[in-house]
C-alpha cells in the first residue's frame, strides 16, 4: 500500500483492523471537504474554515490588526495633507531616521527645508517653532507606515511556520506584504514630487505634490485595506450560505459588487479633489455659486485635462460620483428590505451601507460649506473608508451566491 492509500484512507477515519485495539482521530475536521487529484490519488486540503481554531482566531485577529492600522495610516495621512505638512522632510531613508534632538540639529532641518519651493514661496514666513510641528506631522505618519511593515512582517513568519496560512492565504499574505512595501516607496515618490523645482517656476504656482501621485498614494492604501478586511472576514466570520439561491439574489450580489466599486471610484476622485484643493472653490451646495453648471467647467485645453487638472471640473465630478454612490447604497438597503432572500448578514451590512453613505454625504456637504475645517475634512476622508468597509462587508457576506441550483 503506498503512501497515498494510507493518507486517503486515514482521512477517512483510519484502518479498521487497527481501530480495534486504539482508535485513530479523524483528520477530516483539518480538511477541505473539496479534493484534487494527486498522482492518480484524491487529496484534500486545508480551508481557512477548517484550520484549528486556535490559528483560525490569532490570524482573524491579525488580519484585522493589520486593517486597522492602514485606516489608521489614512487617516494620519490626511491629517498630514490638511495641516500641509507632507513636505516638512526632504529626504527619505528606508529604516528611518532619528529626529533632531538639539537645537543645531534642528537648525540644521529647517535650513534644509528652507531650500525647496514650499518655503521659498508659500511658507517664508513660518518659524522654527512652527516648522517643528509640521515635521513631526510628516514623520509620525512615516513611522506609522514603518510600523504597519513590522505589524505585518513578524506575526506573518510566525503563522507561516507555524501552518496557519491556507494555500490560497499564502499567496495573499504574499501579496500584501509587496503591496506594504511599495506603498512605502509610493509615498516618498509623491512627496518628491513636491520638491521638484523644476515644476514650479511661476509665481503663481503652488508647491504641492502631484494630484496623480497622491490619488496612486492613496488608492493603494484601500486595496492594502480591503484586503486585510476581506480576508479577515473570510478567517474569522466565514460567509453564511442558503439552501436555495434565487435569481433576485443573484442580482442583489450584482448590484452590490456595482456599489462597491462606484464606491471605491468616489473616494478615487476625492485624492483629485484633495491634491488640487478643489474643495476650497465653489462652497455652496447643491449649485456651483448661482449655477447648476459652473461656467469654467471645460476651461482648460485640451478638454480631457479639465478632469483631472482643472479644480472646478473636478470638485463637479466628485459631487456626480458621491451623489450617484448614495443613490446605489440607498437603493440595495431599500432592495433588502423588499423580500430577497439573503444570508441573515447581508441584511445589517446592506443596512449599515445605506446609513453610512448617508452620514458620508452630510460630512462632504458640511466640509464644502464650512471651507474644509481640518477636523470635517479629516472625518470625511475616514468616511470614504468606512463606506468602503460596509460594501466589503456586504459583498464578503454574498459570496456564496453565484450559481443557481440546477
Amino acid at each position: 500500500m503506498n503512501l497515498m492509500c494510507v493518507a486517503s484512507r486515514l482521512s477517512r477515519g483510519g484502518f479498521p483492523s487497527l481501530s480495534k485495539g486504539f482508535k485513530l482521530t479523524p483528520l477530516q475536521p483539518y480538511l477541505r471537504r473539496t479534493t484534487v487529484t494527486l498522482a492518480g490519488e484524491s487529496v484534500q486540503r486545508l480551508s481557512a474554515e477548517e484550520l484549528p481554531a486556535v490559528g483560525r482566531k490569532w490570524v482573524g485577529r491579525w488580519l484585522f490588526g493589520c486593517s486597522g492600522m492602514v485606516f489608521g495610516a489614512v487617516v494620519i495621512g490626511g491629517l498630514t495633507r490638511l495641516t500641509e505638512s507632507g513636505l516638512s522632510m526632504t529626504d527619505w531613508h528606508l529604516f528611518g531616521k532619528r529626529p533632531p534632538w538639539s537645537q543645531e540639529e534642528w537648525e540644521k532641518e529647517f535650513a534644509q527645508y528652507k531650500s525647496y519651493p514650499e518655503f521659498q514661496m508659500k511658507n517664508s514666513n513660518i518659524d522654527l517653532q512652527e516648522f517643528k510641528f509640521i515635521w513631526w506631522m510628516e514623520y509620525g505618519h512615516r513611522q506609522w507606515g514603518r510600523t504597519i511593515g513590522t505589524v505585518f512582517l513578524l506575526p506573518a513568519a510566525y503563522f507561516w511556520h507555524k501552518g496557519w496560512f491556507t494555500r490560497a492565504l499564502k499567496k495573499r499574505v504574499v501579496l500584501c506584504g509587496t503591496l506594504i512595501g511599495l506603498q512605502g516607496l509610493l509615498g516618498w515618490y509623491m512627496v518628491k514630487s513636491g520638491l521638484e523645482k523644476e515644476r514650479f517656476q511661476e509665481p503663481s504656482d503652488i508647491p504641492r505634490v502631484s494630484q496623480y501621485r497622491l490619488a496612486s498614494h492613496l488608492g493603494m492604501a484601500f486595496v492594502l485595506y480591503s484586503l486585510f478586511l476581506w480576508n479577515g472576514l473570510e478567517v474569522t466570520f466565514p460567509a453564511q450560505t442558503l439552501k436555495q439561491v434565487t435569481s433576485q439574489a443573484r442580482n442583489f450580489r450584482k448590484f452590490a459588487h456595482v456599489t462597491k466599486g462606484w464606491v471605491f471610484l468616489t473616494a478615487l476622485s476625492g485624492a483629485l479633489v484633495a491634491g488640487l484643493d478643489a474643495g476650497l472653490v465653489y462652497n455652496s451646495f447643491p449649485k456651483f455659486a448661482d449655477r447648476w453648471i459652473p461656467s469654467d467647467l471645460l476651461a482648460f485645453s485640451p478638454t480631457l485635462k479639465n478632469f483631472t487638472e482643472n479644480p472646478t471640473t473636478v470638485q463637479f465630478d466628485h459631487r456626480i460620483l458621491g451623489t450617484t454612490a448614495v443613490c446605489l447604497a440607498t437603493a440595495l438597503t431599500v432592495w433588502s428590505r423588499r423580500g430577497v432572500k439573503l444570508p441573515p448578514r447581508a441584511y445589517s451590512a446592506a443596512t449599515a451601507l445605506g446609513a453610512m453613505a448617508w452620514m458620508q454625504v452630510g460630512l462632504g456637504i458640511s466640509t464644502l460649506l464650512l471651507y474644509v475645517p481640518t477636523a470635517l475634512a479629516a472625518m470625511h476622508q475616514s468616511g470614504s473608508l468606512l463606506t468602503l468597509s460596509f460594501a466589503i462587508w456586504l459583498t464578503h457576506e454574498l459570496r456564496h451566491i453565484k450559481k443557481l441550483p440546477k
